[in-house]
C-alpha cells in the first residue's frame, strides 16, 4: 500500500499538484458522502462512459424485447421487462455518472413521476417472483409502462401538461 501511495504522490508531482499530507488526506476521504465517493471511484473516459452506456441500453433492450417472445407467460414476462427497464435507466448512469442520475431523478419537477416509476418496479418484481399471480403481474406491467412513460416526460419541458390536457379532452364528460 505504501508503494502504491508513493507512486500516487510521484504522478500528482510529475502533474504540478500539491503533494498533501497523510493526515489532511485522510480528513477530506472520511468527509466526502456516498454519493461523492461513488463518483471519485466511478471516473471513467469518455470513451468508456459511450461504452457502458451502449452495453447497458443495449442488454436493456434486449431484454425488453424478449420478454416479448414470453408474453403469454406474465410471470416470466414481468421479470424480463422489468430487468430491461432497470438496465436502461441505468445506462443512462454512465453518461451522466451516478450522482447527476440520482439528483436528476429527485428533483421537485419530478420526484413523483420517479416515486411512481421505482415502485411499479418493486410492484412488478414482487408480483412476478414472490406472488406469481398472472392477473396481478400483468396489472404491475401495465403500470410499470405507464410510470416509465410518466417518468420519461418528465424530460421533456410541458410534456407531462401536453398529455394531461389531451386526457382531460378526450375524457371530458361534459357536453
Amino acid at each position: 500500500m505504501d508503494k502504491m501511495n508513493q507512486a500516487l504522490e510521484k504522478m500528482k508531482m510529475l502533474v504540478g499538484m500539491e503533494v498533501e499530507d497523510e493526515e489532511r488526506a485522510a480528513e477530506e476521504e472520511s468527509s466526502l458522502s456516498f454519493m461523492e465517493d461513488l463518483n471519485r471511484n466511478c471516473a471513467l473516459t469518455t470513451k468508456q462512459r459511450f461504452y457502458g452506456f451502449a452495453i447497458c441500453l443495449s442488454a436493456g433492450l434486449a431484454c425488453t424485447l424478449l420478454s416479448m417472445l414470453v408474453f403469454f407467460n406474465p410471470i416470466k414476462f414481468g421479470f424480463t421487462f422489468t430487468l430491461g427497464n432497470l438496465m436502461a435507466l441505468g445506462s443512462t448512469a454512465f453518461l451522466i455518472g451516478p450522482q447527476r442520475q440520482v439528483t436528476m431523478m429527485l428533483d421537485p419537477a419530478r420526484i413523483y413521476a420517479t416515486a411512481l416509476y421505482l415502485a411499479s418496479i418493486i410492484i412488478a418484481l414482487f408480483c412476478a417472483l414472490y406472488v406469481r399471480n398472472k392477473l396481478l403481474t400483468l396489472l404491475a406491467i401495465i403500470l410499470e409502462f405507464s410510470g416509465l412513460i410518466w417518468y420519461s416526460l418528465s424530460y421533456i419541458p410541458f410534456a407531462r401538461t401536453m398529455v394531461s390536457k389531451v386526457f382531460m379532452t378526450c375524457f371530458d364528460t361534459e357536453f
